[in-house]
């Protein structure tokens, strides 16, 4: 797969969020180039690893190359999304790279395949690694600004409270909010 079906490089914005009530949200990866804007659907899990794989990479980067260390205090002050929110396409896989020539982080996207037997969409977005870091850590708040987690099973607990395995049948777990 040589060409992708959409290409933003050195993005001038990206960003993750979620729009819903919390146990009814919908999260998104957004990116700006110019006039395009590009919005992705994804699952809440998938932003939780991008965050934490941005992370890793870019503190595995900093390790091999401290000299890169000097520019990820970036200042952002507005990481919401933007509206229109219509995703170009659902997020099946993501994944990293890092190109050292030009100190972008490459960020590649692969949609759900279609119905009929079309190769699936593809998104190619490169940002800075500060950037990078900022997206990371804002995608990491807006997935912990979600229902909290049972200490017992590890299920969320929504805002009534919620049955929990693990109680053994000793009443359902509330949430104290």
């Amino acid at each position: 797969m040589s060409e992708f079906t959409y290409d933003l490089d050195a993005v001038q914005r990206i960003t993750a969020g979620a729009v819903g009530p919390r146990g009814q949200r919908v999260f998104y990866v957004q990116a700006r180039r110019g006039a395009r804007l590009i919005t992705l659907a994804t699952e809440k899990e998938q932003v939780r690893a991008l965050a934490e794989a941005i992370s890793r990479l870019l503190d595995t980067l900093a390790e091999k190359n401290p000299r890169l260390t000097t520019s990820d205090d970036l200042f952002v002050a507005d990481m919401s999304l933007e509206e229109p929110l219509e995703p170009e396409f659902r997020v099946a896989q993501m994944g990293l790279g890092y190109d050292a020539e030009r100190d972008l982080v490459i960020l590649l996207v692969q949609g759900l395949e279609g119905d009929d037997e079309s190769e699936p969409p593809t998104a190619r977005l490169s940002a800075s690694r500060p950037q990078m870091r900022a997206l990371a850590i804002h995608a990491a708040q807006v997935v912990a600004a979600g229902r909290p987690i049972c200490g017992n099973c590890g299920r969320p607990i929504d805002p009534v409270g919620h049955f929990c395995p693990q109680r053994n049948g000793h009443g359902p777990v509330m949430t104290t909010q």
